[in-house]
């Protein structure tokens, strides 16, 4: 483990890299970045990976330069090729994505998160506040459970991972648009990783990102790719007509849903 300093009980402190994607995240970047660079929270690492944005999100970045670690701008292959791009940077001993639409609870969490983060674990889940135009509710995560075989209960916004969890299972699957955390997660679960839940909000997500529309054009699209985040990590293939089940029970119900 990597140590930056040890406080005055001479206990030691994990470095944490925070990774932020962006692309013309010109409405709500500024936002994100100052909840992370006002982290009281010292023994951290601070990348941002933007995608060639067109609109004033690189003078946002660069009012903030003295305070990022790393950054880059450039055309990238979409959200999972440019999260993977900021673990290849990354540093740190655990890493957490906070992407251009989230942000903090406060200042002080991420020295309160840091404390729970002991070794012999590589998944660590934190509560999470949902907001949808201003209104806020608070999610608390179902973790690693057999429900993940079928849909996932984990925000990656309020998920800190062992670096070495990547190096062990692989980096984000770029062959998704949207369910790339999902595989991410799910491949972690079957590999019987050690993961620690703590009832604590970590951050903020806005409801307003791609794999939150709930039109059914964008609904059907992430159901999509759900259907194909089960059949790539399908263990069985007797398993496969029962994943096909379950996606056309599932999508007519969240049809239904849409209608009401």
């Amino acid at each position: 483990m990597k140590i930056c300093s040890a406080n005055k009980n001479n206990s030691m402190y994990p470095k944490v890299s925070i990774i932020t994607i962006t692309y013309n995240s010109e409405l709500y970047l500024e936002q994100t970045i100052q909840s992370i660079i006002n982290q009281t929270y010292q023994c951290k690492e601070y990348i941002i990976i933007d995608g060639a944005s067109t609109d004033s999100t690189l003078s946002i970045i660069k009012k903030y330069e003295d305070k990022i670690d790393k950054w880059v701008s450039e055309p990238d292959n979409g959200i999972a090729d440019a999260m993977n791009k900021g673990l290849a940077l990354a540093m740190g001993d655990f890493v957490i994505f906070l992407h251009s639409d989230d942000y903090f609870v406060d200042d002080n969490v991420l020295s309160v998160a840091a404390s729970h983060l002991t070794n012999g674990y590589e998944v660590f889940f934190f509560s999470i506040s949902l907001s949808n135009n201003g209104e806020k509710r608070l999610a608390k995560p179902r973790g690693f459970n057999w429900w993940l075989n079928l849909k996932t209960g984990v925000f990656h916004q309020s998920v800190i991972c062992a670096r070495t969890l990547f190096e062990r299972i692989g980096d984000f699957d770029t062959g998704f648009r949207i369910a790339m955390d999902y595989d991410f997660f799910l491949r972690a679960y079957r590999a019987r990783v050690k993961t620690k839940k703590i009832d604590l909000p970590l951050s903020v997500m806005r409801l307003c990102g791609v794999s939150s529309q709930l039109d059914w054009p964008s609904l059907r699209e992430r159901f999509r790719e759900e259907h194909l985040v089960h059949i790539k990590n399908c263990p069985l293939i007797w398993q496969r007509p029962l994943y096909y089940m379950y996606s056309l029970v599932y999508k007519f119900y969240r049809y239904c849903k849409s209608l009401s």
